[in-house]
């Protein structure tokens, strides 16, 4: 308990003061991120056009069809769950390839700030994925009491963390597959939807195989515990988002980092607050992390799936200043300057994003 107080004690307010009071010399570690770095087409200034909150439906979130239809075939359900104290609204749409046997695990699909994020498992990009690798498809809508600038249903261990898993056992007694009771998750968003996705690596590490944190800029943790620094994790930024965006997740993927989490930070030079190219290397990411954490993996005591556990010395470190990529090595690298990456692959799609170069598998 004494440790959980620690880390809620150093959340919002203790990284937001990090980034605005940051030194010379951390702030040097920052890669560049001005259009004038030569990537973009045209300069912009830092923030244009990033008041919103992208990824799916956003402030307010709309009501999605009544009855959608999905790009692949494949049964479709909803749960409605009731409110609870830090969420008004808590409402999930589940979606999963016709004839699959066994669900091998559950992409959540979370939008942005207040939206409706059901209709997002009708993209057919995710759709295609979902078949190819044999998983569920989850999209998240969850809305406050009274929607504002600081996300309250983001805090998952305060009941809405719960109204997702209490919708996951519905949804396995719905569908006809038990297994969605306890499948593992890789958690998708953008803006708002990616701070779910680092609450819940923080609140259910044991649940997550990977997941990624997609340029929102409000959390309400910081300090992950050993467990979830071992989840692998991508940390996106935009290069003309907010200053305070950048601030807070280079924040968070630093703190982090120097405890020897397996996490990466990206940033896309020309992008501000909206997907870019966060979503071709985080499928390349899924698609790698569910064989290395799955395949062979096996069972806990209590019948629930087992993830197998990475290391720092399994993947490769790259340099956020200049991109140059390196084997780890056997100990834990501490310096804030590198970003973990599981593999070649990954690491060439990395360096992609960060030199304005397409992503390619």
């Amino acid at each position: 308990m004494r440790e959980r107080g620690i880390r809620r004690a150093i959340g919002v307010g203790t990284v937001l003061a990090a980034a605005a009071f940051m030194s010379p010399a951390a702030a040097a570690q920052l890669p560049p991120l001005s259009p004038a770095a030569g990537f973009c087409p045209a300069p912009a200034p830092r923030g244009a056009g990033a008041r919103g909150r992208a990824g799916g439906a956003g402030r307010g979130g709309g009501q999605p069809a009544a009855a959608p239809t999905p790009a692949f075939p494949g049964p479709v359900f909803d749960q409605a769950m009731g409110s609870g104290e830090n969420y008004e609204v808590a409402e999930f749409r589940l979606w999963h390839p016709q004839g699959i046997e066994t669900i091998r695990a559950v992409l959540v699909l979370a939008p942005g700030s207040n939206g409706d994020g059901r209709n997002q498992v009708m993209d057919p990009t995710w759709e295609a994925f979902a078949v190819e690798h044999g998983l569920a498809l989850v999209g998240v809508r969850l809305r406050d009491a009274q929607p504002g600038i600081f996300e309250q249903y983001v805090d998952v261990g305060r009941g809405s963390g719960d109204a997702f898993l209490g919708a996951m056992t519905n949804f396995a007694a719905e569908s006809g597959h038990p297994e969605l009771a306890t499948a593992p998750f890789l958690l998708w968003g953008m803006s708002a939807g990616g701070e779910f996705n680092y609450e819940m690596a923080l609140w259910k590490p044991e649940r997550v195989v990977a997941f990624i944190v997609n340029k929102g800029g409000i959390y309400w943790h910081a300090l992950g515990s050993p467990e979830a620094r071992a989840v692998p994790g991508i940390f996106f930024a935009g290069g003309t988002d907010l200053d305070s965006r950048i601030g807070t997740i280079f924040g968070l993927f630093a703190l982090n980092r120097r405890g020897g989490a397996i996490w990466s930070f990206s940033v896309e030079p020309c992008t501000g607050h909206s997907v870019g190219k966060s979503q071709e290397l985080s499928m390349m990411f899924y698609e790698d992390m569910l064989a290395a954490r799955l395949n062979g993996a096996g069972t806990n005591p209590d019948g629930t799936p087992l993830l197998n556990t990475l290391t720092e010395s399994s993947g490769l470190i790259g340099s956020i200043s200049d991109f140059t990529v390196e084997p780890a090595g056997e100990r834990v690298n501490t310096s804030l300057t590198t970003s973990w990456l599981p593999n070649e692959r990954i690491a060439r799609g990395w360096q992609a994003i960060a030199t304005g170069q397409q992503v390619t598998p």
